[in-house]
């Protein structure tokens, strides 16, 4: 989470000139590269019964703005007595309950979750 305008600098004191744009088509390649691995493990994820939920407020750089907005990233995890020790983390710019929606549909089943309005909305789907 550290943007790549201070990683360049980071770099440059170290005695390595790698411009920002090819540090950001590194990170574009990798997350590419991983994404299968992403779906993977989502799939395993929503296989199980029982999921806990959270999502935690991040700063995110507006491109060309300077300034920074809240954007979320949001968790997803089977429960703590599963043999899966995994996480999928999804991304998204807003904290509105339609990411959640997104991302579990049609998953149906126990979700551990707070007290969140955003989580209320699956309950009418038969999530429980």
């Amino acid at each position: 989470h550290l943007p790549l305008y201070r990683q360049e600098r980071i770099f440059a004191r170290a005695g390595l000139a790698i411009p920002r744009s090819t540090l950001g088509q590194w990170v574009g390649t990798c997350g590419v590269q991983l994404q299968p691995l992403v779906d993977a493990l989502k799939e395993k994820i929503l296989k199980h019964r029982v999921l806990h939920a959270d999502e935690t407020p991040i700063s995110m750089l507006s491109p060309g703005k300077g300034k920074t907005h809240r954007a979320y990233l949001w968790t997803y995890c089977p429960g703590a007595f599963e043999p899966l020790k995994a996480v999928v983390y999804d991304f998204a710019e807003s904290r509105a309950g339609e990411h959640a929606r997104a991302f579990l549909d049609p998953w149906r089943g126990h979700l551990v979750c707070d007290d969140f309005a955003g989580y209320k909305q699956l309950f009418a789907q038969g999530v429980t």
